[in-house]
C-alpha cells in the first residue's frame, strides 16, 4: 500500500511538474510575440533596435528574478544544494521559470511604449530595478499574502483581491510603469508639429499580425496554467479566454473602423481583461468584458495620441494599463455578486 501511495504522489508530482513547464514555454514564447509586435510597430530603422531590447530585457530579468525577485515575492532562495532544490521533481524551479516568464513581460510591455527613444544600457538597468524590487514587491502581496494585506482585505471586506492571471498584477503594473516612463521620455523628435499629429506608420503589418498570433495562442499558457497544477486545470479559463479574445477582436474591428492594427490589438485587450477573473466569469461575460477591453483600447489609444498626445508607440497603456484596470472590476463582480450575471452561477 505505501508503495502504491509513493508512485501515486511520485504521479501526480511529475504530472504537475510537466503541466507547469508546459504553460512556462508557452508564455516564454509570448516574448517572441512582444518583439514582433513591436518590430511591426516601429519604423523600419528601429527594427533590430526592437528584436534585440526584447531578448536582452529577457535575459537581464532572469538574473534579477532568479538572485532577488523570486526571494523578496516567495521568499524562497536558489543558493541551496542541488538536490534540495530539485525536491518533488523540480516543481519548485519550474514554478519559479513559469513566474519569471510572467515578471519579465513587465520590461516587455514598457519596451512598446517607449519604443524608438530609450538608451539601451539605461533600458536594462531599468528592468533590473523592476523585476528584482517594484515587481515582486506587488507580486507578494496579492499572490503571496506578504504584509498581510491579503488578510485584512479578507478581514475587512470579506474577500481579498482576486487577480487569478494578472490582469493588475502584470499588465496594469506594465501599462502604468509605462505611461510614467513615455511621459518622462517624451514624443519622438517629429511626432507632433505645430500641435497636430504626424502618421509614423507600421513599418510590418504582416509582422504586427505574427506577433499579435503568438501572443494570443500562448496567453492560453498564461491564463490556463495559471493554475499551477493539474488539480486545479478548468476548461472555462480556456473558455473564458476564448470568448473575451473574441469579443476585443469584434470590438477593435467596429470600433477601429476595419484598422489592422487596431483589429490585431483587440483581442489582446481582451485577453488582458479577462486574465483577473477568468476562472469566476461565465463565458458570456467574459465576452463582454473583452468586448468592452476592445473598445476601450481604441478610443483611449486615439485620444492619448492625439488630443492628450502621449506619444505611446505601441498604446501599451491603454492596451495593458488601462484594460488591465478595468479587468479586475467584472472579475470583482464575478466574484462578490453573482446576481450581476457576469458569473459563472448567473
Amino acid at each position: 500500500m505505501e508503495n502504491l501511495q509513493s508512485a501515486v504522489d511520485t504521479l501526480v508530482h511529475g504530472s504537475n511538474t510537466l503541466f507547469i513547464l508546459i504553460g512556462a514555454v508557452m508564455v516564454l514564447a509570448m516574448h517572441a510575440g512582444f518583439a514582433f509586435l513591436e518590430v511591426g510597430t516601429v519604423r523600419q530603422k528601429n527594427q533590430v533596435n526592437a528584436l534585440s531590447k526584447i531578448l536582452s530585457d529577457f535575459a537581464v530579468s532572469t538574473l534579477a528574478y532568479f538572485f532577488i525577485g523570486y526571494w523578496i515575492s516567495y521568499g524562497v532562495s536558489f543558493l541551496q544544494p542541488a538536490a534540495v532544490i530539485s525536491a518533488d521533481h523540480g516543481y519548485g524551479l519550474v514554478k519559479f521559470f513559469f513566474l519569471l516568464t510572467f515578471a519579465a513581460a513587465i520590461p516587455a510591455i514598457i519596451s512598446g511604449g517607449i519604443a524608438e527613444r530609450a538608451r539601451f544600457v539605461p533600458q536594462l538597468c531599468a528592468t533590473v530595478l523592476i523585476v528584482a524590487f517594484i515587481y515582486p514587491f506587488f507580486e507578494g502581496l496579492v499572490w503571496n499574502g506578504n504584509f498581510g494585506v491579503q488578510a485584512w482585505l479578507q478581514q475587512r471586506f470579506g474577500a481579498g483581491f482576486h487577480d487569478f492571471a494578472g490582469s493588475v498584477v502584470v499588465h496594469a503594473m506594465g501599462g502604468w510603469l509605462a505611461l510614467a516612463a513615455v511621459l518622462l521620455l517624451g514624443p519622438r523628435n517629429g511626432r507632433y508639429r505645430d500641435g497636430k499629429l504626424v502618421a509614423f506608420a507600421p513599418s510590418s503589418i504582416p509582422f504586427l499580425a505574427l506577433g499579435s498570433w503568438i501572443l494570443i495562442v500562448g496567453w492560453f499558457g498564461f491564463n490556463v496554467m495559471s493554475a499551477q497544477t493539474l488539480q486545479g486545470v478548468s476548461g472555462l479559463v480556456a473558455v473564458n479566454s476564448l470568448m473575451a479574445m473574441v469579443g476585443g477582436t469584434v470590438a477593435a474591428l467596429i470600433v477601429g473602423r476595419n484598422d489592422p492594427g487596431f483589429l490585431h490589438n483587440g483581442p489582446l485587450a481582451g485577453l488582458v481583461a479577462v486574465c483577473a477573473g477568468s476562472d469566476l466569469m461565465h463565458p458570456v461575460g467574459a465576452l463582454l468584458t473583452g468586448a468592452i477591453a476592445g473598445a476601450l483600447f481604441v478610443w483611449c489609444f486615439i485620444a492619448a495620441q492625439s488630443q492628450w498626445k502621449i506619444d505611446d508607440v505601441l498604446g501599451v497603456w491603454p492596451l495593458h494599463g488601462l484594460c488591465g484596470v478595468w479587468g479586475a472590476l467584472p472579475a470583482g463582480f464575478s466574484a462578490r455578486a453573482p446576481w450581476v450575471g457576469w458569473a459563472v452561477s448567473a
